[in-house]
């Protein structure tokens, strides 16, 4: 028997069906390798700590970049999921006109509680295929663009404690 093929949305579809009243407006989506994924609830620590650490980042960015938070990122024409926090490239019409692309991001932070299986299945190959760095505990967040701005993990670690 032949293997049943699967319809993948592009990111324009998406948009489409969300204009046309086929996706709610208040739906908690996110488009994942074609597919629509809802997306789960913010509960109290999660909100919590993406809203701690985006006090932290534009406290260190110096306007030296954006901090966007639960805000798309296209990553290709299957994909835009929305992480927590991304410290972005300064844009000049601040991602009014487009929303942000690999290429705008210097960081990327998915706060996984509840959605650490999900995040880890299904968001993290997409965020590896451009690069992915894995910090631990007593190691220095370093971003290449800003060396000045160093971050001590374990300082991180504890603004989302």
């Amino acid at each position: 028997m032949p293997a049943l093929a699967t319809h993948r949305f592009t990111a324009e579809e998406y948009y489409r069906m969300a204009e046309t009243g086929v996706l709610p407006p208040d739906a908690r989506v996110e488009l994942l390798e074609g597919e629509i994924v809802d997306r789960m609830p913010s509960g109290p620590f999660h909100a919590g700590t993406t809203n701690r650490l985006a006090k932290f980042f534009i406290r260190l960015g110096q306007d030296n970049w954006e901090v966007a938070i639960q805000t798309p990122v296209r990553l290709n024409e299957y994909s835009e999921p929305q992480p927590d926090l991304m410290l972005l490239k300064p844009e000049k019409h601040g991602y009014l006109k487009r929303h942000p692309e690999p290429e705008d991001v210097f960081l990327l932070i998915e706060v996984a509680d509840s959605s650490l299986a999900v995040d880890r299945a299904q968001k993290l190959p997409l965020y590896g295929r451009p690069s992915t760095t894995v910090l631990r505990e007593g190691e220095i967040a370093r971003p290449e663009a800003f060396p000045e701005a160093a971050v001590d993990v374990a300082a991180l670690l504890l603004q989302a404690a």
